[in-house]
């Protein structure tokens, strides 16, 4: 396993180009296929539970997979990430003309308190060293009962094997260090970083392809990912999760 001097490789996301929309030999498919899963229930949970037309921060949104499909419901959204070719990526697949893409560093966000109604952090906590301060940021940004979406992996052998080993046996062009297992946030920790910056953990679930489809092991034995893989929901978080927090306001 890499040890705490091994740092996480966000470099290789600036020469992606179209292939973070294009390509299916190279880990972003995996990701395409994640939002697949993922978009549509950020999207009910903000419907059920805040109501339409939400002032939304998306931190590390990359090209925009969630940020352009929040913004196609009306939202107004605001998509951050510090890799100028991919918000030119994401600027460009921007249907609704809306969303205002800027080049920030998470960690100095201009943005004054309670300046959003939803904040988005997905695949981005385990990129950064401090994951523990976007929380904070975040709790800082929301309004109150505003709502804390993320997405990450475990910190356990399982994840090490089949996110970063699994990735790397299977996946033709996986950039060295793309994912570094001392980055890795078990629950319990991101629970305890929501709860001490005044934010209530609602839901936690698991996100996992779906092992028994035919269109796995097709990506398994030609190395490609293919267009039909799909993830689902289980309880299990011993690998990649998602949740909800909640700000107490």
């Amino acid at each position: 396993m890499e040890g705490q001097s091994t740092r996480v490789n966000n470099a290789f996301y600036e020469g992606l180009g179209d292939s973070w929309y294009e390509d299916d030999v190279h880990p972003i498919a995996l990701l395409r296929a994640e939002n697949a899963t993922r978009n549509p229930w950020i999207q009910e949970r903000i419907r059920s539970i805040l109501g339409p037309s939400r002032d939304i921060l998306d931190i590390g949104c990359g090209a925009g997979f969630l940020t352009n499909a929040l913004a196609s419901e009306g939202h107004r959204v605001t998509g951050i990430d510090l890799s100028a070719k991919s918000l030119s990526v994401a600027e460009k697949r921007d249907t609704s003309k809306t969303v205002r893409y800027m080049q920030l560093d998470a960690f100095a966000l201009p943005f004054p308190e309670q300046s959003f109604d939803v904040i988005c952090a997905m695949d981005f906590l385990e990129h950064v060293e401090m994951p523990g301060q976007i929380v904070r940021e975040a709790a800082r940004l929301l309004r109150p009962n505003g709502l804390f979406f993320f997405h990450t992996f475990n910190r356990n052998l399982l994840s090490w094997l089949v996110v970063i080993k699994g990735v790397e046996w299977c996946v033709p062009n996986t950039p060295s260090n793309m994912h570094v297992y001392s980055y890795f946030i078990k629950p319990s920790e991101l629970k305890n970083w929501c709860e001490e910056s005044g934010m209530a953990l609602r839901e936690m679930r698991g996100l996992s392809p779906r092992f028994s489809s035919k269109a796995f092991w097709k990506s398994l034995f030609t190395r490609k990912v293919d267009k039909d893989l799909q993830f689902r929901f289980s309880t299990s978080l011993s690998t990649g999760y998602l949740g909800i927090a909640q700000n107490r306001g």
